[in-house]
Formats: structure tokens, C-alpha cells, sequence
């Protein structure tokens, strides 16, 4: 069973990866990754620093340290730090592997380990929904910019506005069938 989870949250991951990077793709104005509402507000690139440092520190080693690592410096997260679209992807991408790469380490003999962060105990199930969650909640945000910043030439990422009873009759079209909801989201 924990294999199966394992499995399904590695999707889930890889879809709000894919969401920010759908995202991402749709402001071919860089200055709009730095746009902030205000001085108190993120902007994509903060919100994607902010990112890169949790899954560093959480991911890394996250078996055997606790995920709030001392190195981490949490509140430079929350700083106007990168300066480039690539910067942004490297740190992007460095993230998402640190991630993917703890996951696939996780062995059989793990599933009944504690998880720490911050000197607080976690099932290996609840550390990893905690951090799907978090991630979620920050892509979330990623999104609601993009689209804010495209206005009306915005792409819809799923279902587009409107089109939910045509998705919905196609879906009921066809058997039912075994999958994961993400197996058959536009690529």
C-alpha cells in the first residue's frame, strides 16, 4: 500500500511542477516573474526562492537530519534574491530534483521512520503531506499571478472556464477505468 502512495504523490508532485513551469511558459515578459502588488506581497521569483529553499532543506538528507536545516536562511527566501528567468529555473529545477531524488531513496525499511522538522516528529506519510501541501498552496499562488498578469490572454492549465460539462460528458463517455487523475491533463 505505502508503495502505492509513493507512486501517487510522486504524481501529484510532478503536476504542480508542472503547473508553475505551464505558468512560467505563458509570461514571456520577464519583468512579470518580478512583479509584486506591493512591498508586502511575493512575486513569482520570490514565491520560487521561497520554494527552492524548503525542498532543499527539507529533502535533503531528510531521513536522517531534521528538515529545517541550519544553513537554511528562511527569511532571505522572502527577498527579491534572483535576478533572471535562469536563475529562477536553476533554482527551480535544483528544488524539484533535490525532492524527487529523496523520494525515490525511500526503501521499504523506512515507511515506520520518523520525520523531523524543527525537532517535531512525523510519520514519513505525514512529512511528505505536509510538504505537498505547502508546495500546492505556494504553486496556487504562482498560478493566480500568471493569470493575473495575463489578464484575458491567459491559457487555462485544466478544465478551461465554461468547459466542464463537455469534460465531464467525455469523461463519462468512456469505461471506467484504473488511473491517476493526472494521467490524461493536457501535456
Amino acid at each position: 500500500m505505502f508503495d502505492n502512495y509513493l507512486e501517487d504523490v510522486k504524481k501529484q508532485f510532478a503536476y504542480y511542477k508542472q503547473l508553475g513551469e505551464k505558468t512560467f511558459a505563458q509570461l514571456d515578459d520577464d519583468k512579470a516573474l518580478f512583479w509584486q502588488f506591493n512591498e508586502a506581497s511575493n512575486s513569482i521569483a520570490i514565491i520560487v526562492q521561497h520554494l527552492w529553499g524548503n525542498m532543499l532543506s527539507r529533502w535533503t538528507n531528510f531521513l536522517t537530519e531534521d528538515g529545517e536545516k541550519p544553513w537554511r536562511q528562511r527569511d532571505l527566501e522572502f527577498e527579491s534574491v534572483i535576478t533572471s528567468r535562469e536563475e529562477m529555473m536553476r533554482k527551480w529545477e535544483e528544488g524539484w530534483q533535490c525532492l524527487f531524488e529523496a523520494l525515490d531513496s525511500i526503501k521499504e525499511e523506512h515507511y515506520n521512520q520518523l520525520v523531523y522538522i524543527r525537532n517535531q516528529g512525523h510519520t514519513l506519510v505525514e512529512a511528505i503531506n505536509r510538504q505537498l501541501a505547502h508546495y500546492a498552496y505556494h504553486i496556487g499562488q504562482l498560478v493566480f499571478l500568471g493569470k493575473m498578469l495575463k489578464d484575458n490572454d491567459w491559457q487555462s492549465l485544466t478544465i478551461p472556464k465554461g468547459q466542464s460539462a463537455s469534460f465531464n460528458q467525455e469523461k463519462f463517455a468512456q469505461q471506467k477505468s484504473r488511473g491517476h487523475f493526472t494521467d490524461d491533463l493536457k501535456k
